[in-house]
This record gives C-alpha cells, sequence and structure tokens, in this order.
C-alpha cells in the first residue's frame, strides 16, 4: 500500500512529455501473440497493468524481454491457451486476451476480469460477437471457456461502442475465413492505434476511428516495429493539476485532438490553452470559473476516466457545475472523500452538482480506483496544508511515476510505502498499525 502525500500551495511551471497510453498498449500487448512474430514496441509506459500483461503473455509461452519503456516480444511459439485466475485478476482489461487466443488457439480458457470497481462492466457483448463469428462458449461460476474449430466472418451490430468487445472482436477476426464488419463500434484513438499495429503484421483491417470497422483476415508478417501513442487520460489529468494548482506548463508529445473536451471545459473555466503539432500549453491563474454542464459520453464526447480529475480541479472553481455520467454507475465513488476536503458535491443517481467554495483544507482520504486517486492528488494540490491519499496501488496501474512528473512541475509530493492495503476487489488486507 502507498501513501500519498500532497502540500497544496504551489504552482505549476515547466514542461513534461506525457508517457504512453495504458489503454492503447494492453490491447497491443494481446495482440502481439495472434500472429507467429517479433514485435519491438516502443513508448510503453511503465505500470502495473503492463507488467500484468506481461507476465500472462510470459505464461502463455511468449518471449518478453524489456528495456526501459521498449517491449521485445516473441510470440513464436504458444504453450497455453489458459490465463489463470490470479493473473486474470490483476487488472480488468484482461478478458481482451479472450479473442487473441481465440485466433492464435482457436480456444481460450480465463475466469471474469479483476480492475476497478466501476460497475456492473459485463462482458457480454464481447460474448455474443465471439459467438456469431462461430465461438462455442460456455461459464461455470467466474470461468469462461471458448472454443471454435474456425472462426468466419459475421456482421456485429453492437448496441453500445464497448472498446473491449470492439478490440475483442478485431482481434479474432483476424483469423477469421471472411469479412467481419463491426457496425456501431467504438471510435477511440486506442482503436485506431491497434488497428496500426495490426497491421504493421498483416491484418486487413480499415474503418477504425468511425462506427464500422471492417477485417478481412491477414497475411502475416515474421516482424514489426511499433509505437505507442500518449496517454490522452495523463495529459488531461497534468492539465487539470495545472488549471486547479495555477501557473503554465507544456505538455508534449500529445495528440490534442484526443482530449479536446478536456481541453474545452478547461478553457471554459478560464485556463488559456494553446495547441501545435504535438505540444500543448496550459495556463491558468488558479482562479477557476464554472464550465457549465459536463456530460460524460463515448469518444469524441467528454471521457468518463475525465470526469473525477476534471471534478477535482473545480472544486474551488466560481459558481454551480453540473456532471452527467452516462457511461459507469459507480464512477462517482470520489465524491464522499473529495467532500472531506471541504468540497460541495451533491449527488443524485447519474447526477452530481459541484458548487466552488473559497477554500479547500488537507485531510485523510482513501483512493476508490485509477482515476478517483489521481482525482484525490490533484485536490491535493490545491488545499491548505497537507492531504493524505491512502492508495492500494490503484494509481500506479495507470500513472507512469506521477509523484516524479508533479514534483519536476514544481509540486510538492512524495510516496510513503507501507505494507498492505487492499486487493484490486476491494478486500481488506493488513495495514500499517497507524492506520488501524
Amino acid at each position: 500500500m502507498d501513501i500519498w502525500h500532497v502540500r497544496g500551495g504551489n504552482r505549476l511551471f515547466g514542461s513534461c512529455r506525457v508517457q504512453g497510453s495504458k489503454n492503447a498498449s494492453l490491447p497491443v500487448l494481446a495482440a502481439s501473440m495472434v500472429f507467429p512474430a517479433r514485435s519491438h514496441i516502443r513508448n510503453v509506459p511503465q505500470l502495473r497493468d503492463v507488467d500484468a500483461a506481461v507476465s500472462i503473455l510470459s505464461h502463455l509461452g511468449c518471449r518478453v524481454g524489456r528495456e526501459e519503456n521498449e517491449l521485445y516480444i516473441d510470440s513464436g511459439f504458444i504453450t497455453d491457451a489458459e490465463i489463470p485466475r490470479e493473473l486474470m485478476a490483476e487488472m480488468r482489461s484482461s478478458v481482451i486476451f479472450m479473442g487473441a487466443l481465440l485466433a492464435r488457439c482457436g480456444e481460450a480458457r480465463l475466469s471474469l476480469p479483476g480492475g476497478c470497481q466501476l460497475g456492473k462492466r459485463p462482458i457480454d457483448l464481447h460474448l455474443s460477437a465471439l459467438h456469431a463469428m462461430g465461438a462455442e462458449i460456455s461459464e461455470e461460476g467466474r470461468d469462461i471457456f471458448c472454443r471454435a474449430k474456425k472462426l468466419h466472418g459475421a456482421e456485429i451490430d453492437l448496441r453500445f461502442p464497448s472498446v473491449g468487445a470492439t478490440e475483442n472482436i478485431m482481434l479474432a477476426a483476424c483469423a477469421a475465413e471472411g469479412r467481419t464488419t463491426i457496425r456501431g463500434a467504438a471510435r477511440e484513438p486506442e482503436i485506431v492505434a491497434l488497428q496500426q499495429y495490426l497491421t504493421s503484421l498483416g491484418a486487413h483491417i480499415v474503418g477504425a476511428g468511425s462506427d464500422t470497422v471492417v477485417i478481412c483476415g491477414a497475411s502475416a508478417r515474421e516482424s514489426t516495429d511499433f509505437t505507442v501513442p500518449c496517454d490522452r487520460i495523463v495529459a488531461s489529468t497534468l492539465a487539470c493539476a495545472c488549471a486547479a494548482a495555477g501557473g503554465r506548463i507544456i505538455l508534449s508529445g500529445v495528440n490534442s485532438d484526443h482530449f479536446l473536451t478536456v481541453l474545452h471545459f478547461l478553457n471554459e473555466a478560464g485556463c488559456d490553452i494553446i495547441h501545435f503539432n504535438d505540444i500543448v500549453e496550459i495556463s491558468s491563474d488558479g482562479r477557476l470559473r464554472s464550465p457549465g454542464s459536463i456530460v460524460t459520453a463515448p469518444y469524441p464526447g467528454f471521457p468518463t476516466d475525465a470526469q473525477p480529475i476534471l471534478m477535482a480541479a473545480l472544486l474551488r472553481a466560481q459558481g454551480t457545475t453540473k456532471f452527467t455520467e452516462t457511461i459507469f454507475e459507480n464512477r462517482y465513488r470520489q465524491v464522499s472523500e473529495l467532500r472531506r476536503l471541504g468540497a460541495d458535491i451533491r449527488v443524485r443517481g447519474t447526477e452530481a452538482v459541484l458548487r466552488g467554495v473559497k477554500e479547500l483544507h488537507g485531510e485523510t482520504l482513501t483512493a476508490p480506483d485509477l482515476r478517483g486517486g489521481a482525482a484525490m492528488v490533484v485536490a491535493g494540490l490545491t488545499a491548505r496544508g497537507e492531504t493524505r491519499v491512502i492508495d492500494a496501488g490503484h494509481i500506479a496501474r495507470g500513472y507512469e511515476s506521477f509523484d516524479d512528473r508533479l514534483c519536476a512541475l514544481g509540486a510538492e509530493v512524495w510516496i510513503e510505502h507501507k505494507g498492505k492495503g487492499t486487493d484490486e476487489d476491494g478486500n481488506e488486507q493488513e495495514k500499517p498499525a497507524a492506520l488501524q
């Protein structure tokens, strides 16, 4: 367990290169085993979720080497089609290996995945799509067994633009006979990155970034080099941190189009924002105003992952801000903790109404999930005194050296490492004596 210490009051200045995308890296790592090939993947962030994906690849028989932010994967031999429960429990995105295993081995044996507990997040869209492609699926408790003698193309209409389902279908379809068309596909930049990686290995895919993706099998190649794009949620987090604390920072290595909705609301809140090429510059005097009403939506709408973080940035903004959450029913888990800092937030169903306060005060908080934990760190930057965030490893799942990056910009943040906290399912484990 980690305890994040944040001493508020410092403005942020300087430049920062944004890390590679977690949500792009994980499906690419799963995709690396679809064909027997060698992959050199650059700009991979050093995160717990990435470590979990590497452990799964190694268990399945891949040879994986790492040098800082570069991975070398040789998937020439796959020795297993089953992922043990303990590895599946490490992250929600482990379900993406289902489509990859079906494509490569014709079968997959795994259990329901772990990750942040944000709501039901059912995988029925994944299963029904794979069934339409010829997979036989059975479930026993938390275990799922998929088998397909031969996958075939299919016309698949997703009733919701699920990122995970879109990715799983793309992976499985690489080994299917005929043409697979996904209508109502997710349009996120991470889907585009997956298409780019798969096509570099010989897959025939078009349409990523639109609501219709077409896959027509593959002519596999032996090797590829691929660079993971920057993480748009980490870029959003750093921008929100500057907006809340005040100052001027430059984010490099980014694509502003990927988090344009976040930048829009920060601009509406009073920040000056300039973006050109792969640079975004954010300036703030720390005195924000309400940007009005914010509704989360699938890409290109406002991202649900940025909702807790923008909320934290606006705790002291003048006026009232209304949030409406349309993706996850448990995405307001950070609210009760932010109230302990003095925030005025009221939740009713899918809506949260935030009234800006003049001052926040440091307090001891508990991170409920990845983005909620990051939101508490951002809030602590603007609170009087010291804020402590007790974190069971959530933040490290999505942010590489987050404390170092903030400190390099002038924040006063440090991490205290303590025994054990809670596991990925939220079950309490041993705590340090001081916290019992």
